[in-house]
């Protein structure tokens, strides 16, 4: 896993490919920040508290943001897929049949079926 360090021989990595790892470590790290934060915000009985953790957590949120940008900006995979489902309010799945000419129904009915339906274990 991304969070374990490098999965190959890193004097084997290109400098890319190391910075490319670092930064979805990074992001990962935020993102489960931002999960840590917001479920203290929710139990906080002491508004003040209730309000920092709030902060703290959409501080996180901004950094994950930067990980991600940087992602886009580096990778045409990561760029064309954010173009694809960020910012639409056409329902997220509904935007995949789209584009794998499936409708959305069979895609969510899949997705029940096997599991994470990621790469070549998508059916």
């Amino acid at each position: 896993m991304a969070h374990e360090g490098f999965h190959e021989d890193p004097n084997k990595l290109s400098d890319f490919a190391k910075d490319y790892h670092r930064i979805i470590q990074s992001t990962m790290e935020e993102l489960e920040a931002v999960d840590w934060y917001n479920q203290r915000a929710e139990c906080a009985s002491d508004p003040e508290a209730k309000a920092i953790m709030e902060h703290n957590r959409d501080e996180e949120i901004e950094h994950a943001c930067m990980g991600i940008e940087w992602l886009r900006r580096n990778s045409p995979v990561w760029d064309e897929m954010l173009r694809e489902f960020l910012f639409s309010d056409q329902p997220i799945v509904g935007k995949e049949a789209e584009l794998t000419g499936k409708d959305a129904t069979s895609i969510s009915s899949t997705s029940k079926k096997s599991g994470l339906n990621i790469g070549k274990n998508k059916r």
